[in-house]
Formats: C-alpha cells, sequence, structure tokens
C-alpha cells in the first residue's frame, strides 16, 4: 500500500495564512505557559498537561477545517481546542473551573469542548476520542455536506483496541475521517520505544487506509499532508492515517516533579528538540522568505501576552459554577428510579 493516494495537490498557504498560523502557535504556547505557572503556584483545581512543543500539528491540521468540522482531542487538549478557533479566555476559565469557563467551569483541563466549533472535546480516556470522531465522521456522512471529522491521540493510544476498531469500519465505510497520531516519543514516563512495537502509521495500511509519517514540528509539513487528508475524506475518498513525529517540552503533567524522583528522560534529549522548536522555526523560515517583516513577531507576541492577560483576569473575576442545575438532574434521575 503506497502512502498516498490521488488526490489533488495541496498547495501552499498564502503569506497572511502563514502570519496566521503563527500567530495562533503562539497564542496556545502563551496560554499553556500561563496555565504551567498558574499550576505550579497551586492556582488551579487540577493538573493540567501542556501541550508545548506540538503546536504545529494542531495548527497545521485545524487550518483546513471550519467550525462546522470536528475534531476530538486528548488529555493534552488545549492546543486542540486554540487550533480549531476556541476562546482563550474561555479555556483560562474552565481550566480554572469556573461557570464563564467552554464548559461552565464543569469539564476541565481533560475535558474542555465547545461544539460550536467542532470541538467534541479532550478526553481523559486514552483512545476515547478516536471512537467518538468515527461517530462524527458517520454523521457527517450522512449529512451530505461535505464535513470530515479528525480525531487527535497520542502514541499511547495507537495500542489501544479502538484504533483498529475505527480503522475497520471507517475502511469499510469510506468515511471522511482523519486519524493523527501525534507521536512524542513517551506514553507518559515511559519512552515509546518501551512500550510500542512497530512502526504507528503500518497499523493503518493492512485496512488498506492511506498512510503518512510525517516532521510534526514543521508546520508546512503538517499543512501538507493534513490538507492531501481532508481533501481526500471531503471528496468522499475515505480515510487516511497521519503519524506526526513530535515532542512534548515539558513534562507529561506540570504536577509530576512532586512524584517522580529519577528524570526519565535527559536534559540532552529536551535540549535537542528544544533547537527544533516549531514556533522559532516558522517564524525564522518566514523572516528568511521576506514574508515576517523585521519586529513584527515582537508585535504579535506583545498582542499575545495581552490577551492571555486578560484571559487570566476574565477567569480569575468569574464565579464559581452553579451547581444547583446538577442537584435538579440528580433530582430527577433519582425519582425516574424510584427513589
Amino acid at each position: 500500500m503506497s502512502d498516498t493516494t490521488p488526490v489533488a495537490k495541496v498547495s501552499e498557504p498564502t503569506p497572511s495564512q502563514m502570519r496566521a498560523m503563527l500567530e495562533r502557535m503562539v497564542v496556545i504556547r502563551r496560554t499553556e505557559e500561563q496555565l504551567g505557572a498558574d499550576s505550579r503556584a497551586g492556582r488551579l483545581p487540577g493538573n493540567v498537561h501542556l501541550y508545548i512543543g506540538q503546536e504545529a500539528v494542531a495548527v497545521g491540521v485545524c487550518a483546513h477545517l471550519a467550525d462546522d468540522d470536528y475534531i476530538t482531542s486528548n488529555h493534552r487538549g488545549h492546543g486542540h481546542y486554540i487550533a480549531k478557533g476556541g476562546v482563550p479566555r474561555e479555556l483560562v476559565a474552565e481550566v480554572y473551573g469556573k461557570r464563564t469557563g467552554a464548559c461552565r467551569g464543569l469539564g476541565g483541563s481533560m475535558h474542555v469542548a465547545d461544539l460550536s466549533k467542532g470541538m467534541l472535546g479532550a478526553n481523559g480516556i486514552v483512545g476515547g476520542g478516536i471512537g467518538i470522531a468515527a461517530g462524527a465522521a458517520l454523521a457527517a456522512q450522512a449529512a451530505g455536506r461535505g464535513q470530515v471529522a479528525v480525531a487527535f491521540f497520542g502514541d499511547g493510544a495507537a495500542s489501544e483496541g479502538v484504533l483498529s476498531e475505527v480503522l475497520n469500519i471507517a475502511a469499510l465505510w469510506s468515511l471522511p475521517l482523519v486519524l493523527v497520531c501525534e507521536h512524542n516519543l513517551y506514553s507518559e514516563f515511559s519512552p515509546s520505544a518501551t512500550v510500542t512495537a512497530g512502526e504507528i502509521a503500518d497499523r493503518a495500511r493492512p485496512f488498506g487506509v492511506p498512510a503518512t509519517r510525517i516532521d510534526g514540528n514543521d508546520l508546512l509539513a503538517v499543512w501538507s499532508a493534513a490538507g492531501e487528508a481532508i481533501a481526500r475524506a471531503r471528496n468522499a475518498g475515505g480515510p487516511s492515517f497521519i503519524e506526526a513525529r513530535t515532542y512534548r517540552l515539558r513534562g507529561h503533567l506540570e504536577a509530576e516533579a512532586g512524584f517522580i524522583q529519577t528524570k526519565y528522560r535527559t536534559d540532552e534529549e529536551v535540549a535537542a528538540w528544544v533547537a527544533r522548536d516549531p514556533i522559532p522555526a516558522f517564524a525564522a523560515a518566514l523572516e528568511r522568505r521576506g514574508l515576517l517583516e523585521p519586529g513584527e513577531l515582537a508585535k504579535t507576541e506583545a498582542k499575545v501576552a495581552q490577551l492571555v492577560a486578560e484571559a487570566v483576569s476574565f477567569a480569575a473575576t468569574s464565579d464559581v459554577p452553579d451547581m444547583s442545575f446538577v442537584e435538579a438532574a440528580r433530582s430527577v434521575s433519582a425519582a425516574g428510579q424510584g427513589g
């Protein structure tokens, strides 16, 4: 099975699209850095799993999607939420557990969603979003409006049975589904090589699903691969599988320093991936091509800093959730079960 099937070649993004994607990556990075600082300072009601270092994957994929396309995410879902058009202040408020959050403060970091943007939710269950995305793809196919569904998941989820089940049914029914594995080389604290056999992209090929492996830190490589896969899905060409090699520059979760006594990755390894950080790499590429004026990135950073500061102020001054509707729902449920 070839890594590609015949589809129209995806054109390069326009200069304005490139600058917009750079800004979106910066928004994700600075929002995540703020949430990381808040976590370490004890200002959050729970842990956070940050997307720092993987921004090119979410942004490169979601740049091809409309609000009525669907995505599902995993426990590391803040970046997917923002990339799909989610409002940063509603994300921050949600992580703070406030009623102004995207899910009224009841979902939290690992379950943030925004149905108005087609973001069907992050998911604390490993691989949990894969089946949901398949259902969304089936609904999109039935609607006949050219919508697609994208499932973002990690290399750990690639060994879950639900992936094989979804590959099977998506291939049989030619679902408009794109499966994006963000292979960041670690399953929690275990190097993937110690827990994942074989090449992850090979999971898709026995089902006849086109699969490709790309550098997930190269925004234009992500844009191209995602564009082809999404175009295939929109044109009734069926599912595709993308394995994006990337790296999380922070720990599995921000609180891990409190219970991890031995380093599970070396400083040299982290430094090597810092040197491949997708944000400065893409900014430098735009500057070399004359598509980013001197000082323009600094202006973007200042704009984003204000956006993040406003998000934190909004979250900090918002009220906690009104739980009365939850109690009412429990009463209705209890009545239906005979007390």
